[in-house]
């Protein structure tokens, strides 16, 4: 028969951990596993915003016809200037543009497919350790994937490491980047470190790869942007993939794209020309649904408003999450060992704890995270924080 010999593969390890929650009967367990947003009562909530934006699409949109290859036009323009600026030098000389994709993920499959095509022989770096699902979609392409230290064997940056592979990297390969809320670790560059690898990158002659998954849930919209546009203001050439999912609540509706920066107008054109006919072959046309609703919050002023106090809320609940697990930690004699939890930045946060304390946690305290140690901050709820370091001191002794 046709399919006698195709074997199973494993299963997503974190889509596991999820299984694995579900059938935990326990009323106090905690899911820390998977990466998204949620709130006090456990739920991923869909912002205001966003319900209003959906609600006036019911009553005004007129079609749902097919949208064009570098999807809607009004959200490619809204979400540049999201990510660049409103007065970003790019846009105005129209050296910037974006490709509507599903999801940063299909941002990251299009940036890979357009790197092999386009720029053959070119190698992708990646930090150590990155999103599992960045080595997967990069060699996937067919590319040469590297690694450059991010982390050191004590659970710190490794701010000098990094410079030190990267000097070596040969040059013209590409270097992904993230913008903030480093996914996995939490840990994230200060300004002085994005200025030492802008310096490597422009001497090595890099093209790097942002990836812009967490945008107002670091330091704030504008704030977390404060590299990216560093970047684009200083290199004639960078790629940035932006996400919708978190920042949006949009999740499941797959909203995201792809940012060229050119060092021209005319050579914009040649690379979308590229992009839009690699996206043929994998998707054809974009979803609609969300980006409409990103551009019709983005769009009014009200609703952009509101949109932002949420983003800022969700992101100030985050922070507080983290130091009161630091602080709830203390009693414990704990607080030092963990006080990385407390400044680092985003939904997640590489704990420093090891495959075995997780398995205990797991199994004894119904605790869920990924082995490697990652836990989803925004898993926690404010009123249990004190039960779980309980748990955590009890697998740390």
């Amino acid at each position: 028969m046709h399919f006698d010999a195709i074997g199973r593969v494993p299963g997503d390890p974190i889509l596991g951990l999820m299984d694995l929650y579900a059938q935990d009967a326990n009323p106090d367990k905690f899911d820390l596993g998977v990466g998204v947003y949620k709130d006090d009562q456990g739920l991923t909530p869909i912002p205001d915003s966003v319900k209003r934006a959906e609600q006036r699409l019911v009553d005004t949109q007129a079609t749902k016809t097919y949208i064009g290859g570098h999807g809607d036009a009004v959200f490619g323009a809204l979400i540049s200037e999201l990510v660049l600026g409103a007065g970003s030098a790019l846009i105005a000389e129209r050296r910037a543009g974006a490709t509507q994709t599903p999801g940063g993920t299909g941002a990251l499959r299009l940036s890979a497919d357009f790197i092999a095509h386009s720029l053959p022989g070119r190698g992708v770096w990646l930090s150590n350790p990155t999103w599992p699902i960045h080595e997967t979609i990069f060699a996937k392409a067919g590319l040469k994937v590297s690694h450059y230290p991010y982390v050191s064997s004590d659970n710190r940056l490794d701010v000098a490491a990094m410079l030190a592979t990267l000097s070596n990297v040969p040059k013209g390969d590409v270097v992904l980047l993230h913008a903030c809320c480093h996914n996995p670790t939490g840990f994230d560059l200060s300004r002085d470190d994005w200025r030492q690898v802008l310096r490597i990158v422009r001497e090595r002659q890099l093209l790097p790869l942002i990836d812009f998954a967490y945008q107002g849930f670091g330091d704030g919209l504008e704030q977390d942007a404060w590299a990216v546009r560093l970047f684009a203001a200083e290199l004639p050439e960078v790629l940035i993939t932006s996400s919708c999912s978190k920042n949006f609540g949009l999740y499941r509706d797959r909203v995201g794209a792809l940012i060229v920066c050119a060092a021209d107008a005319e050579k914009l054109m040649d690379v979308r020309s590229q992009l839009a006919n690699t996206a043929r072959n994998l998707w054809s046309t974009p979803p609609d649904h969300g980006a409409a609703v990103v551009a019709t919050i983005l769009g009014d002023a009200e609703l952009k408003q509101q949109w932002s106090d949420e983003v800022e809320a969700m992101r100030s609940r985050i922070a507080q999450l983290r130091a009161g697990l630091v602080e709830a930690l203390a009693p414990h004699g704990l607080a030092e060992r963990f006080a990385h939890i407390g400044t680092q930045r985003g939904m997640f946060s590489y704990t420093g704890l090891s495959a075995e304390q997780v398995r205990q946690l797991r199994e004894k305290h119904s605790v869920y995270m990924v082995s490697s140690g990652r836990a989803n901050v925004a898993g926690v709820d404010a009123t249990r924080l004190t039960l779980l370091a309980q748990a955590i001191a009890d697998v740390s002794g």
